[in-house]
């Protein structure tokens, strides 16, 4: 992938290096992120195997563990298939025993799609960080994944090789992480809306750090993470959204709809746009629209999938995107409060055209609403895992700076 071709270059230079370091404990570590500009998909690059390989996988904040394809191009010295029993098939959630060797189920986070392969360990390597800038690069041995047939990638960037979950599991590439180096489970996502520069994934409890001098670290506002009540949605991410405003006034919704027990509010980098209940989507564009007439804002022509589209012509600019109608999402008190300004709200589909990018999700789906990538770009999200409690700063372009400026290019 050429835009981590200078990653790879410096992993290579401080893997080199690592056998120097002076500490066995890294203080956090991270990974690079980068928008596939095709699929709009969030990838990611580690090195695993034995000779280390670059491997590109699919972001899945949800995804209960870290799968890639073994059946190409894979070649490793250390690969093992534990023994059905062993504790690596407990961890990795097995479900199933085949030729003595256990296996369990990766998913497709884009087209959901489920099959059935073998439990693996193998050696894996990932830069380590303070913070600000990246670190020497750090071994983990016996690293617990799947193997997955090649017909999993079906809708995935052309280059990946399978995908990197980071849900609410022991398995997940977050939860190993922390407990072979003894982090809090914790970890953060900055998602870059650039195709062209490095975002960032930060594992352990450090400050993040952004240039010119941004500590995001310091600008959280926290809300819980709330437990889905179906079990086969245990390892995803919901917050609790209590009402929506648009340019401060409260949207006329239902709020018994929008609670955990109707589904509640999923956090994912499967939708690059969000999806909302059809009786709450009316009402949101409904009042957008009306607040954006308001604002002399010319409402034109939808553009699917989306329904309310402007004349961008109409519409000026400012520091935080697009001057649209605000979209507050009220959490658990009139305190806590997400704001999605126009740089999160508004997606260009030329031709001098902008959209509300939320899309129409049918009359009773299982989630009422699911928040996608583009709203979450530019956002410092934590997730806690330790206290089930989510960390947001809002957009990052309030305090003049994005998530594509975390300072790759010097290590310390």
């Amino acid at each position: 992938m050429s835009h981590f071709i200078h990653f790879i270059l410096l992993s290579s230079l401080l893997l080199s290096l690592s056998s120097a370091q002076k500490s066995p404990r890294p203080p956090a570590l991270l990974l690079p992120v980068l928008k596939d500009p095709k699929t709009q998909q969030f990838l990611t690059e580690i090195s695993q195997r034995t000779p280390l390989a670059p491997t590109t996988l699919v972001v899945s904040l949800g995804g209960r563990q870290l799968w890639a394809d073994c059946y190409n191009n894979f070649i490793s010295s250390t690969i093992r298939r534990p023994k059905c029993g062993a504790a690596q098939c407990s961890l990795a959630e097995a479900d199933g025993c085949r030729n003595k060797i256990c296996g369990a189920s990766p998913e497709n986070p884009v087209t959901r799609t489920v099959t059935y392969d073998d439990v693996i360990t193998d050696t894996l390597s990932i830069i380590s960080t303070d913070g600000s800038r990246p670190g020497p690069v750090f071994t983990v041995q016996n690293f617990v994944s799947l193997c997955a047939p090649s017909s999993l990638l079906e809708e995935l960037a052309s280059n990946a090789v399978g995908s990197a979950g980071l849900g609410r599991t022991r398995v997940a590439l977050s939860s190993q992480l922390a407990a072979k180096f003894g982090f809090k489970r914790q970890f953060a996502m900055c998602l870059p809306s650039s195709t062209t520069s490095n975002g960032v994934i930060i594992f352990g409890d450090v400050s993040y750090k952004f240039l010119p001098n941004v500590d995001a670290s310091e600008i959280l506002t926290f809300t819980p993470i709330l437990t889905h009540p179906s079990p086969d949605m245990s390892a995803e991410y919901f917050i609790g959204v209590k009402k929506i405003k648009i340019n401060g006034n409260s949207v006329p919704i239902n709020p018994a709809l929008l609670t955990i027990q109707k589904g509640g509010t999923q956090l994912t980098t499967g939708n690059p746009n969000t999806v909302m209940r059809t009786s709450i989507y009316n009402a949101v564009t409904s009042a957008f629209i009306n607040e954006a007439a308001a604002m002399n804002i010319s409402r034109v022509a939808s553009v699917a999938p989306f329904g309310a589209c402007f004349d961008e012509k109409t519409v000026t600019g400012s520091r935080l995107g697009a001057k649209v109608p605000s979209i507050d999402l009220v959490l658990q008190n009139e305190n806590v409060v997400w704001t999605i300004t126009g740089s999160n709200s508004m997606v260009r589909v030329g031709n001098n055209v902008l959209c509300l990018g939320f899309v129409d999700g049918g009359k009773d789906p299982r989630i009422p609403i699911i928040m996608g990538t583009h709203q979450l770009e530019d956002n410092v999200l934590q997730f806690d895992l330790a206290t089930s409690r989510l960390g947001f700063s809002n957009t990052l372009l309030a305090r003049q700076t994005t998530c594509s400026n975390f300072n790759f290019a010097s290590t310390g």
